[in-house]
Formats: structure tokens, sequence, C-alpha cells
């Protein structure tokens, strides 16, 4: 899949006629559409598809559309002008109007379908169908892929409406959750994690639709009413939204010999992901099988350095289920997410999720996903027995690979040149003992600290005699292999560049979305600034804000401290 320099934009782009010049639809282009899709693309109700790799669906446009924010980083580098954002042609296509499409782009977008494992375990039983044919995208609507500056982008549309995966459902996003994965993506980029990017949020000024959530000053694990919320679409972006569940799905066809062209359109797919997402890592000149098992180590390396990342950053995926699991190897469906605040190896912020989804299960969960994904390639290599072996030993590696990862995410938070599992293991137990702010800990560790009150503004307790005797303790053995190799003020620099100061704090981001449903969008903004400078030394009164514990009252509450739904 080739770029060429006609897909450079040295203008800044300004209207979508100026946009429709870089559009290049590789996956509509290269892949099979469901042969029973609709011809008008007016594919809205729940329905099992059989075979394709994605159905043409029109987006549902929101009604009364209205601008509310814009990722300025995701702007400047596609070279959109930040005036762009706010013109009507924008508003509108960007809110599901595809009538405001510009040739050459398409007038319709697609849908795509995926299966479902969870924590390696196939599942066909949330299938209205019983089947495993009616899971996949049925809300998230993708509008329009585009090279620009010599990269690929596919911007997809969350909450457009229904498409035959919708299961029933009304195929909308509420302001609340559009407003959380807006400003998710853009702090994870800046936290340097790979993930989706945000591209615009936009609300409906009249169009509203009714979710369960929790009372005010609710402790319930499960909301208690209906809410009647403001529906919006939040415009999300990717080199694909390549799924390894959409593998899965053409991989357990092909099994069970479902159709003649299971096998073809399974190779067809992992073809188009290497094109998509692998072309710099996978020798195309290569045998197709020396191209999968380039393809397997690749996207193990990925994998693996994401959810150091994640850990490294305390955040929690809530439900990792393979079917939000992007192929690309980077953070994908900000759903029930969360970050961790008091730290808890088992901290898990979705009701539903269990603790093999908890903050520190992730490395297990992400290889039970591996697993799928490694599984899913196997029927392109059944004629090959010795690189079915091959696979099979990159798989088991997996293990090993997360260990190494996590080691040394863990040396570099501390500021170790190497290292050291029994001084993390005391860590990690005096931080569960002594309630400590995860985030706020290792920023104030970075002042490689003597004494133990330092570190006091990241207690959610007060230590007890014995308590600060093992932290002294602790301190001591760090301090020692600290800067070994290197000055004291280098190691604090280099540990401020891993640990960030400035994270997502559910507690301080209700306001914003309770605020933006009166119309008022001022702590939206206010909080995209601060998230998109997560390392950075902000003003006193950013720091007085939110550099800080949780506050008491905001501990067990629906809707902050846990959820179940965030539709």
């Amino acid at each position: 899949m080739t770029t060429n320099d006609s897909t450079s934009s040295s203008n800044p782009i300004t209207s979508l006629a100026e946009l429709a010049g870089f559009a290049s639809y590789s996956l509509l282009d290269s892949l099979t559409a469901d042969p029973d899709a609709s011809d008008t693309a007016d594919d809205y109700h729940p329905r099992q598809v059989f075979s394709g790799h994605y159905v043409p669906v029109k987006p549902t446009p929101i009604a009364n559309p209205q601008y509310v924010a814009h990722s300025k980083t995701l702007f400047e580098e596609l070279h959109f002008a930040s005036e762009f954002a706010r013109s009507d042609d924008f508003i509108q296509f960007f809110s599901g109007n595809m009538a405001r499409a510009v040739p050459p782009m398409r007038e319709a977008g697609w849908a795509t379908g995926y299966a479902l494992s969870i924590y390696g375990t196939e599942f066909v039983q949330q299938c209205p169908f019983q089947t495993g044919n009616g899971y996949g995208d049925g809300r998230a609507i993708s509008v329009l892929e585009a090279v620009i500056n010599g990269k690929r982008w596919e911007m997809q549309l969350k909450g457009a409406g229904r498409t035959p995966y919708c299961r029933g459902a009304d195929g909308r996003a509420v302001l609340r959750s559009s407003v959380r994965e807006f400003l998710v993506q853009d702090h994870m980029h800046a936290l340097g994690v790979p993930s989706t990017r945000s591209l615009s949020l936009i609300v409906s000024q009249t169009e509203t639709v009714d979710r369960p959530w929790y009372r005010e000053g609710s402790q319930a694990q499960n909301p208690e009413i209906m809410v009647s919320n403001p529906v919006a679409i939040t415009t999300r972006v990717a080199p694909s939204f390549l799924r390894v569940g959409q593998l899965e799905l053409f991989a357990r066809r092909t099994r069970n010999k479902q159709y003649s062209e299971a096998h073809s359109e399974l190779r067809q797919i992992v073809r188009h992901l290497i094109e998509r997402e692998y072309s710099d890592d996978v020798d195309l000149s290569s045998t197709w099988e020396e191209q999968l098992l380039q393809l397997a180590v690749a996207f193990r390396e990925r994998l693996t350095s994401l959810i150091a990342d994640w850990i490294r950053v305390g955040y929690c995926q809530g439900n990792f289920n393979s079917d939000n699991c992007a192929g690309g190897g980077f953070t994908l469906d900000y759903g029930p997410f969360g970050f961790c605040e008091l730290f808890d190896p088992a901290f898990q912020p979705w009701t539903g999720g269990g603790q093999h989804f908890s903050f520190l299960n992730q490395p297990v969960a992400a290889q039970k996903n591996y697993e799928m994904f490694c599984r899913a390639l196997k029927p392109l290599l059944s004629h090959d027995s010795m690189c079915t072996q091959e696979l099979e030993k990159c798989c088991n590696a997996f293990s090993r690979v997360m260990q190494e990862k996590t080691a040394s995410m863990w040396a570099a938070k501390l500021g170790l040149d190497t290292f050291d599992s029994a001084l993390l293991m005391q860590l990690l137990q005096l931080m569960v003992k002594t309630s400590v702010d995860y985030t706020i800990f290792f920023r104030e560790l970075c002042a490689i600290p003597n004494e133990v009150s330092a570190l006091s503004r990241s207690f959610y307790i007060t230590p007890s005699d014995d308590l600060v005797a093992q932290w002294a303790d602790w301190l001591e053995s760090w301090r020692s292999q600290v800067g070994q190799n290197g000055k004291i003020d280098e190691v604090a620099a280099r540990m401020k560049r891993v640990n960030p100061k400035y994270t997502w704090r559910e507690w301080l981001v209700v306001p914003a979305y309770r605020q933006a449903e009166k119309g008022d969008f001022t702590l939206i903004k206010e909080l995209q600034d601060v998230l998109t400078a997560p390392y950075s030394e902000q003003s006193k009164e950013v720091e007085n804000k939110f550099y800080r514990l949780r506050p008491p009252e905001y501990f067990d509450a629906g809707g902050i401290s846990h959820y179940s739904c965030s539709s």
C-alpha cells in the first residue's frame, strides 16, 4: 500500500474540498464488501452478516450539531487549519452528514464485523443470533481514509447511528462518554502511549437518548435510574481500525468451513493488516509464510510495549477483549477505562470486568489476546508444519518478552540502570500498605528524596512509625542504586520524562461533562490543556487544582470510582 508525494500538504487544509484531494480508500478498494449489503447503504437493522470484510452504511446525522472541541495536536499533524473545525461543512460531515462529502470522497461509510473472545475464550452467546455473525461496529462508522504527508489515516465516527451490528441498540453515544473518549485520546498521545487519536467532538443541541446511570452521591455498583443525555459524535483517527477480533472472525469461519471464500477472506484481511500497519516491519519480498512470522513478532513487540506503557502511566483498559485489541498494537476503544489513583494492583474501574482485566493483570490479558491472534494466523500456515511450529514458539515467548518490557519500564520509573525485582516488590507492598496515589508518588520520587516526609503528599493515610521505618529502609536501598552511572539531577530529569505529573482523574472530568450538558465547554478546554502537557511543570494554579489526592467523598462513588457502562 504505497503513498506518494501528491498526498503531502504544504498549505493548511481549510475545507472539505481540499481534504477530498487526499482521499484514498484502501480498505474499500482492496477488501470484500458484504454481498447482502443494501445498494443504498441504508443498512440500519440488526441482521447476520455471513461474509465480506465490511458493510457499506451511511451514518445517521445527529440533529442540530454544535462544535465542542477539536484536537490541536492532531490538527497540526494533519495540517488542518484551526478554523476548519468550526466551519459548517466540517461540523456537518463529522456529525454524520455525508451529503456534504466532496468527490472523490465516498457517499457512504463502512462498518466491520469481528469475533468476540474474552480472556482467551471464544464466545457467541452475546450475539443475538447465537452464531457470532452479529458482532461488529454497532455504532462506529468509518467515513474517510486519507493519505496526508505520507501517512494513512482512517477517520471513524463513534455514535454515528445504527449498523447491521447494532444488536437492537440505538447506535448513539452520549455526551458523557464522548467527552471522556475525546479527552483521553489526546491525553494518551501526550503521555507517549500509542493510541487512536481524537479529531473532533460535536454534540446535538436537541437530540437526546436515555441511559441508565447513577444518582447524585450514589455508592451503588450498578446504575439506579434512567437519565436523558445529549447525543454526541467523537471522530477518532488511526492508521486503521483493524482488530484482533476481525482476524479471529475469518479464522473461525475458515476452521469451520462455513463458506468457500472464508480462507481467501482471512488471507486478504491479514494481508491488509500487514500493508496498513506493518509495511516497515514485514519484508514484502519474502515468502508469505515468512511474512506471517514477521507479523507475529512485530505485533508481539508492539503489544508488549503497549502494556508496559499502560502500567507506566497507571492506565487500566477495563474490558480488554480481543475485539478491543487493535491489530496495529495501540490503545483502542475507550469504554470502561480508568487511571489508577489510590494504588491497587487489582484496580478495575468496570464493575463487569473482573480481576482478569485489572490493572496489574493486563500483561496476562494481553497474552490471551496474542494467543488468539496467533491462532487466527494458523489456518494460513496449515500446510507448513515448520512455520506452524515457529509461530507457536513466537506465541510461547510472549510471557518472556512481556516480563522484559515491564522490567525495563519499572527500572525507568525508578531511575535505575538495572531492574531490581526485590526492590520493586518491597516498594509495591509499601505502596499498598500506605495507600499511596500512584501518579503523585512516582512524580514526588523524581526529586530523589532522602526523607519519607518528602513523599507524604502522595499518602492517603498517615503511616505508622513502623511503616515510616520501612519506608526509610527502602529509600536507603533505592538511593544506593540511583545514579550509579550518572548525576542525580540527570536521573531526576530522566525520571520526570517517564513519570507524568498530571493524570486522568475521573472526579475532575465529571464536572466537565456535566457542564457541557448545559452548553458550557469551558472545563473541557481547561482539561484538554492540562492533559496534553502531562509531564510539564504547569502553573501553581493548575498544580493546586489538578495535582492532588482524590477527596474522600469520591471514593466508592458510582460513576466516578466505578461504573457498569459508559455509553
